[in-house]
């Protein structure tokens, strides 16, 4: 039966994890011995209940009470781009006993967006395992003159610099650094608007308020399909499974662009590596199951196992990338 208890609360503050060497151990006695029947593990999730993350967290929490025998506690803590939840996990005791399920957000992008962080993104935390991601998509109003991604460049560079607008929910949000992205590979320069939620950016474009927009791909979806919105690419490096005829920006004259939104488990740093070997280990197993690929697909997101060594990989180069665009945005730390 699965242990897994819900706790709400609220805060938030960021995350980055430092480069990880995790050996492939055949034993794990000190692991199985801390996650025994009577332990209780707390999942820090640093967003709201009910959203994509917290799901995932969910489905996490389930494969690893189903391979150990301890309960595992959904601790929701929201606020501040995920910040408050990554430092309650940064400042947590090292042993095996919190955990963060964290994003793109906390393990790289809000060092960079955020002035003063209580923690330090690089060495606070130990990478556990990938988990999953989700695609952003371009996204036009149906007036808009453009039905590739290249008449929409093309487009776009006769307009001229700042000529042409584009929405995103929130400065540093996925989608906001997304365009960013596309803007510096494909030599435009749009105007930026800003919502405040996603579903006031929603409206407005489907409005025609405003023409474009870059944003995690599943909400506009039920759109594409009824024709008030037109999807011209989407940011992953491969095809979305729930929009297959949607092109890659990749493919479509941009080699090796890749911004997908990810997901993640870390753990506090110094937690030993028996215990996030084990962890690892069972979080990228259960992954693979079709069972849980369902669940995952259904809260919007695509699985992406991953042990403590690929993500620790993954996130030096996704530093290296955000920092980059970040830094020639000339986005301003807020």
């Amino acid at each position: 039966m699965t242990r897994i208890i819900r706790r709400r609360t609220a805060l938030a503050i960021g995350i980055a994890t430092g480069a990880l060497a995790a050996p492939m151990l055949a034993h794990y006695s000190e692991a199985q011995s801390i996650y025994r029947t009577g332990k209780t593990v707390r999942m820090v999730v640093p967003f709201a209940a009910g959203g994509t993350t917290d799901l995932l967290a969910r489905v996490v929490a389930e494969i690893l009470a189903e391979s150990t025998a301890a309960t595992f506690i959904i601790d929701n803590r929201p606020g501040a781009g995920g910040n408050v939840g990554a430092e309650i996990v940064a400042r947590a005791t090292p042993d095996g006993m919190t955990l963060l399920l964290g994003t793109l957000a906390t393990a790289v992008t809000n060092q960079y967006l955020y002035r003063d962080l209580s923690y330090d993104s690089e060495e606070s935390f130990t990478p556990v395992a990938l988990v999953g991601e989700v695609t952003n998509v371009v996204a036009v109003h149906p007036s808009f003159p453009a039905k590739t991604l290249k008449e929409f460049v093309d487009y776009c560079k006769v307009q001229g610099p700042n000529n042409v607008t584009y929405s995103s929910p929130g400065v540093g949000s996925a989608g906001h650094l997304s365009m960013e992205y596309l803007q510096i590979v494909a030599g435009i320069k749009l105007a930026h608007v800003v919502y405040r939620s996603r579903s006031a950016m929603m409206k407005a474009l489907i409005a025609g308020h405003v023409p474009i927009a870059m944003d995690n791909l599943p909400p506009y979806l039920q759109h594409f399909q009824s024709g008030s919105l037109r999807a011209l690419g989407v940011s992953s490096s491969k095809r979305w499974f729930a929009a297959p005829d949607v092109p890659t920006v990749a493919e479509q004259g941009y080699p090796d662009f890749d911004t997908a939104h990810w997901w993640y488990v870390a753990a506090p740093a110094g937690t030993r590596l028996e215990i996030v070997n084990k962890l690892s280990d069972e979080i990228v197993k259960g992954i693979a199951c079709e069972p849980v690929i369902k669940k995952i697909r259904d809260a919007g997101a695509s699985e992406r196992p991953g042990n403590a060594e690929d993500l620790a990989r993954h996130m030096v180069a996704e530093n290296r990338k955000w920092k980059y665009v970040i830094d020639a945005a000339n986005i301003q730390k807020q």
